[in-house]
């Protein structure tokens, strides 16, 4: 099972805190198959609602292709979600809960077929953030210690 990674959102795991994860298929047109393969994809400040019983994705910036002339796509249009009803029905009762978000962590070609691994995410405060931080420093000093030791 080759995996081939296009973007990923580095800033999600530093912004948010990650609840639950879903893999999601995309449906995409000709050029943005093309551009994605290139790997000419942005997730920042991207986002996913649950609308109508189908989740779509939203400001997910997919550059256009170069060689793709009168039949280009657009760069930031909404683009739906695959999921099983029995997911999306479980993502809705999430998402109304306070404070809940779904965001895109990183899209991916599986086995031929575009991939989104979407997450169910809240938002950190700045205190967690620097907390996180701090424990990180904490755990990259003591790792150095052990190495210098040995």
């Amino acid at each position: 099972m080759s995996i081939q990674i296009v973007t990923q959102n580095r800033k999600a795991r530093h912004d948010y805190l990650i609840l639950d994860t879903w893999e999601a298929g995309i449906v995409l047109q000709g050029t943005e198959v093309k551009s994605l393969r290139v790997g000419k994809a942005n997730l920042k400040d991207s986002h996913a609602r649950v609308e109508n019983g189908e989740v779509t994705l939203y400001e997910f910036h997919i550059s256009a292709y170069d060689k793709g002339g009168y039949a280009n796509h657009d760069p930031v249009r909404p683009r739906k979600l695959l999921l099983h009803k029995k997911e999306i029905r479980k993502l809705t009762g999430k998402v109304e809960e306070k404070g809940l978000t779904l965001i895109p962590l990183k899209i991916y070609f599986k086995q031929g077929k575009a991939k989104v691994e979407l997450a169910l995410a809240r938002g950190k405060k700045q205190y967690d953030r620097r907390a996180d931080i701090a424990k990180r420093d904490a755990n990259r000093d003591i790792e150095r210690e052990f190495r210098r030791k040995r």
